[in-house]
């Protein structure tokens, strides 16, 4: 018989630590936000993949039937604009990285993932959000694209703990068209000599955040367990989600758990390829093994940022040469009676197991 331990989250939505608790039975959904495939993908975003992928291993440890759906976003302006740079077709481009992708997470033995779905691969269920959005009066049409109206939606911030009024006047994505400042795209127009398809709005491409919403409502239905991705990705990404899915559905919450992770940043800044400051997942590949970098990236607690630096992955292999080392010696030992010392060793396992939350 499966025994089922006890497990507690931080839960972003809700900013407390909760008991883990699936919406139905013992199933779980878990959705996390995958790359955007333009070019090869850097530690911060293995940081991210390999700490969903230990979580999902312990929720199956647990006895849970868990489906982790992973989207793949192939339809975005990063790679339609590397693809004209190059003088490259967009979507060869984007399954060429992809692959790599592929590549990156099977060297890391991240193997826990039950489906990469692409956004490309679901324009009906986007079109038939968009347009339901529309009817109900939570998107409004102009001539650069379809917009969401951030008024029409109360709880917006509830996520990101932002103030409506504040929200309503931050620009993120410029456009004199729209009514708000804040107000996001569900889908943007763009010229014929772009990459894009035909809609019943204009030609053009999806807005991003839409991409995830019809992907996941397509697998997942009205509700699911837990959503994943960096903390940078909460606002607006994870917010605008929220309020696109709890009005085309009418149910909430949308997702029960939001689950963040912390960056990887490089002398306290972000790692990231605009501000030329990553490493590739395959060049640190080429110097440590796979169980030494995620030892690496799982050596902080999960929320906090984890600074990069050579030298801490070379801790992190004598962190794991140790570990092998305990492990041929634990071999060799004679099982007996428990002592003292072996109560002392697993009450330490326990605040051990208890700290990880």
């Amino acid at each position: 018989m499966t025994v089922f331990a006890d497990l507690v989250v931080f839960n972003t939505l809700t900013r407390r630590f909760e008991p883990f608790e699936p919406l139905v039975g013992r199933r779980v959904f878990m959705f996390v936000c995958g790359p955007t495939v333009y070019d090869y993908s850097h530690l911060g975003h293995a940081r991210t993949y390999v700490f969903y992928d230990t979580l999902a291993r312990f929720l199956r440890k647990l006895g849970y039937s868990l489906f982790y759906l992973q989207n793949i976003t192939d339809v975005d302006d990063k790679i339609v604009n590397r693809a004209a740079e190059e003088g490259r077709d967009p979507v060869e481009l984007a399954r060429e990285f992809e692959s790599y992708y592929y590549e990156d997470m099977r060297a890391l033995n991240i193997t826990s993932v039950n489906l990469y779905a692409r956004a490309s691969d679901y324009l009906k269920e986007i079109f038939e959000q968009v347009e339901t959005l529309i009817k109900l009066g939570k998107a409004y049409v102009t001539e650069s694209g379809v917009y969401f109206d951030i008024t029409t939606f109360p709880d917006y911030g509830k996520l990101s703990g932002q103030r409506p009024e504040e929200l309503r006047v931050h620009r993120i994505e410029p456009d004199p068209t729209k009514r708000n400042p804040g107000d996001f795209a569900l889908w943007r127009n763009r010229p014929r000599e772009e990459f894009g398809w035909e809609s019943p709005w204009g030609y053009g491409r999806p807005g991003w955040h839409i991409e995830d919403t019809a992907i996941s409502i397509k697998h997942f239905g009205k509700q699911y367990d837990i959503h994943g991705g960096a903390i940078e990705l909460a606002f607006p990404h994870h917010e605008a989600e929220i309020a696109q899915a709890e009005s085309f559905t009418g149910e909430k919450p949308f997702v029960k758990y939001w689950i963040h992770t912390g960056l990887l940043t490089v002398e306290g800044e972000k790692m990231s390829k605009s501000l030329g400051n990553f490493v590739t997942i395959r060049e640190a590949l080429r110097e440590y093994d796979a169980n030494t970098l995620r030892i690496f990236l799982l050596s902080r607690h999960y929320r906090s940022p984890i600074d990069f630096r050579w030298e801490y992955l070379e801790q992190a292999r004598s962190s794991y040469e140790r570990i092998i080392n305990c492990l041929e010696n634990l071999k060799e030992l004679e099982i007996g009676e428990e002592g003292d010392e072996e109560r002392e060793f697993l009450s330490r396992v326990r605040e051990r197991r208890d700290s990880f939350y």
